[in-house]
C-alpha cells in the first residue's frame, strides 16, 4: 500500500549533535505532518539517533567500509526501495556520492531524486578535476543542490564544477527562543560553578583542527601575559580528537585556572547564557549554528573572518571579525570587550538577535526546505 505522505530519506555520516545533523532532525520534526522521514547513517548512529527513534522515526546504520564501498551503495538502494523514498536528502558530499551511486544504471524515473545539501567546506578547499568530472555524472536531471550560505555556494561552483543556476541558498536557522536574562546567566553559571563576577568568553565547537582551538588558547595566553586578566575565564564546550593536545598546552602555559573544558554536553545552548561573549576561531565555516545560538541569546560574537561567518556577523555591529589564525588580533578584541562590558555588549547583542530574527530562524529555513521538496516532487511529475 503506498504511503499517504511522501517519504524523505535523510542520508548522513552520523547523527551527532552538530549543525547538519541537528538541521536534519529539526526538519523531520517540523515537517512530519507533511512528509514521512527515515534516516540512514553511513558511519555509525550517534547520540541524536536515540532521540529520533524515541520520536518515532526510523533510523538505520549502514556500516560504511574503507575505500569506495560498492556494497553500501547496493544496500542503500535496497533501503530506499523498501521505504518507498520519494526524495533522498543527502547531507554533505560523501552521503551525496553514495546516494547517487546507489542508483546504479537505473533510469532517472526508476529512482528517487536527490537533494544534495552542502553544509561547509574543508580547509584548504582545493578543486579536483576528477571530482568535477564525477559530479557531472552523479547529478541527474531532477536532482537539486542547496548550500547553507553564499560562501558555500561559491565553493560548489568553483571547486565542484556545479552550475550556479542549479544551487539554491537556504540559510541555516534556529528557534530563537527568548533572549538571555540575568537570571538565565546566573543559573547557567551555577551549573558550571562560575562566580558571577568573572568575565567569561565561551567557544562551543567540536575539537577538530578546522575549529582551530589552538588560536583560541594562544590568544588567551597573550591576553594573560599582556593584561591583568586573572578574572577572565575561557569556557571551551565540546569534545573531539584535538582536545588532549589543547589541554596539554593549557597546562604547559599555566592557564588551568583560566580555561574550563566542559566536554560534550546536551545543553550547550543553555550554557551559552553564562557567557559575556561567544567566540569561534575556525579556519573555515559554512553557516555556524553556534554563532546563531549566541546571537539568539543576545551575546556579542567574535569570529574569524572565514567562510560564511561574515554572512552572519556584521563587523562592529553584531560583533567583531578577526583574521584566520590571528591570535594577536583576537587577544586585543577580547581584552577590549571583556574589560569594558556594558553598552557595547548590549548593542552588539541586541543587533545580533535582531539580525537572527530577520534572517536565520528555523521557521524560515523549514519553510524553504518544504518549498524545495514540493518543487522536486512536482518536477518529477513532468
Amino acid at each position: 500500500m503506498p504511503n499517504a505522505r511522501p517519504v524523505i530519506a535523510h542520508v548522513l555520516h552520523r547523527l551527532d549533535r552538530a549543525g547538519a545533523e541537528v538541521l536534519a532532525a529539526g526538519l523531520a520534526r517540523s515537517l512530519r505532518d507533511e512528509y514521512d522521514f527515515v534516516f540512514f547513517c553511513l558511519d555509525g548512529l550517534g547520540p541524536l539517533a536515540d532521540d529520533l527513534k524515541a520520536d518515532g522515526f526510523i533510523v538505520e546504520e549502514l556500516g560504511r567500509q574503507p575505500g569506495i564501498d560498492k556494497q553500501l551503495a547496493k544496500t542503500l538502494q535496497h533501503k530506499l526501495r523498501e521505504h518507498d523514498a520519494a526524495v533522498v536528502h543527502a547531507h554533505q558530499y560523501t552521503p551525496f556520492f553514495y546516494s547517487s551511486l546507489s542508483r546504479g544504471q537505473l533510469p532517472f524515473n526508476k529512482t528517487p531524486p536527490t537533494l544534495f545539501t552542502e553544509h561547509g567546506r574543508h580547509y584548504p578547499d582545493i578543486r579536483s578535476t576528477k571530482r568535477v568530472f564525477a559530479n557531472k555524472l552523479l547529478l541527474r536531471k531532477h536532482d537539486r543542490v542547496s548550500a547553507v550560505g553564499h560562501f558555500v555556494k561559491d565553493a560548489l561552483v568553483r571547486n565542484e564544477g556545479i552550475n550556479t543556476k542549479h544551487i539554491e541558498v537556504i540559510y541555516n536557522g534556529i528557534d530563537p527562543g527568548p533572549a538571555s536574562t540575568e537570571e538565565d546567566k546566573l543559573k547557567a553559571r551555577q551549573l558550571l560553578d562560575i562566580a558571577p563576577q568573572r568575565s567569561v568568553a565561551m567557544q562551543v565547537a567540536r575539537f577538530h583542527k578546522v575549529k582551530d582551538h589552538n588560536t583560541a588558547i594562544q590568544a588567551w595566553k597573550i591576553l594573560h601575559e599582556q593584561t591583568d586578566a586573572t578574572d577572565h575565564l575561557l569556557v571551551l564546550v565540546g569534545d573531539g580528537d584535538e582536545r588532549p593536545a589543547i589541554e596539554a598546552k593549557v597546562n604547559e602555559w599555566g592557564l588551568q585556572d583560566n580555561v574550563m573544558f566542559t566536554g560534550s554536553v546536551d545543553n550547550a545552548r543553555e550554557l551559552i547564557h553564562a557567557a559575556d561573549l561567544c567566540m569561534l576561531t575556525s579556519l573555515s565555516e559554512g553557516v555556524s549554528v553556534t554563532l546563531l545560538e549566541a546571537m539568539a541569546a543576545g551575546k556579542p560574537v567574535v569570529a574569524t573572518d572565514v567562510g560564511g561567518n561574515s554572512e552572519i556577523v556584521e563587523h562592529d555591529k553584531t560583533g567583531v571579525l578577526v583574521p584566520r589564525s590571528g591570535a594577536t588580533q583576537l587577544a586585543a578584541v577580547l581584552d577590549t570587550l571583556l574589560s569594558n562590558p556594558g553598552y557595547t555588549h548590549r548593542a552588539f547583542g541586541q543587533a545580533g538577535r535582531e539580525r537572527l530574527l530577520e534572517q536565520f530562524t528555523a521557521d524560515r529555513m523549514h519553510a524553504d526546505y518544504a518549498r524545495l521538496y514540493e518543487s522536486i516532487l512536482a518536477d518529477c511529475q513532468h
